[in-house]
C-alpha cells in the first residue's frame, strides 16, 4: 500500500446568533506550506459552520490523505468517534428519541469524505490560546461578518460554500 500524505486539518465554525450570520475556517498544514479557506452563509447555525470547516478542508484535499482533524466542536468530534454517526445512519437518520438527525445533508457529505480519507479526530478547547485554532476562529468571526453573505443552499442539495476566500 502505498503511503498516505499526513495533513492537519484545524476547523472553526461562527455564528453571530445561532441562527444568524454565520462563518467557517479550516487551514489545512501540510509540510511547510499552509492554505486557509473561508466561506459563510446568511442565516444559519454554529453547528452547520462547525460541519462545513471540516467538509470544505477535506474537500480541498486532491488525493486521500491521512488527515488529523483539530476541532472544538465536541458536537462532531463525539458524533463521530462515540460512534453516533454510524448509529443516526443505521437507525435511518432518527436520533434514540426516533426524531430526525439535524444536518443529516452535511453529516451524509462528511460521510463521503470520511471514505475517502483517513481521518482522526482530535477535541481543542477553544479560546485557550491554541495560534491555529484563534486563527480558525478570527477567520470564522470575519467571515461571518461578511457583507452580502449568500443564502445557504436548502438541506439536500449538498454541502458546498463558497470557499477560498
Amino acid at each position: 500500500m502505498k503511503q498516505q500524505d499526513r495533513v492537519t486539518l484545524f476547523t472553526d465554525g461562527s455564528c453571530l446568533g445561532n441562527p444568524g450570520p454565520g462563518g467557517f475556517a479550516a487551514l489545512l498544514v501540510y509540510r511547510d506550506s499552509r492554505r486557509e479557506i473561508t466561506g459563510g452563509f446568511r442565516a444559519t447555525t454554529n453547528n452547520r459552520m462547525e460541519l462545513m470547516a471540516v467538509i470544505e478542508g477535506l474537500t480541498a484535499l486532491t488525493r486521500p490523505c491521512r488527515v488529523d482533524v483539530f476541532t472544538d466542536s465536541r458536537y462532531i468530534k463525539d458524533a463521530v468517534t462515540r460512534g453516533w454517526l454510524d448509529t443516526w445512519r443505521s437507525n435511518g437518520w432518527r436520533t434514540a428519541a426516533k426524531k430526525p438527525v439535524k444536518n443529516q445533508d452535511l453529516w451524509t457529505g462528511l460521510l463521503v469524505l470520511l471514505d475517502r480519507h483517513r481521518v482522526e479526530f482530535h477535541w481543542l478547547r477553544g479560546h485557550s490560546g491554541h495560534p491555529e485554532n484563534e486563527r480558525c476562529d478570527a477567520l470564522a468571526r470575519a467571515a461571518a461578518a461578511s457583507p452580502d453573505l449568500p443564502e445557504e443552499p436548502r438541506p439536500g442539495l449538498g454541502p458546498r460554500a463558497p470557499a477560498g476566500r
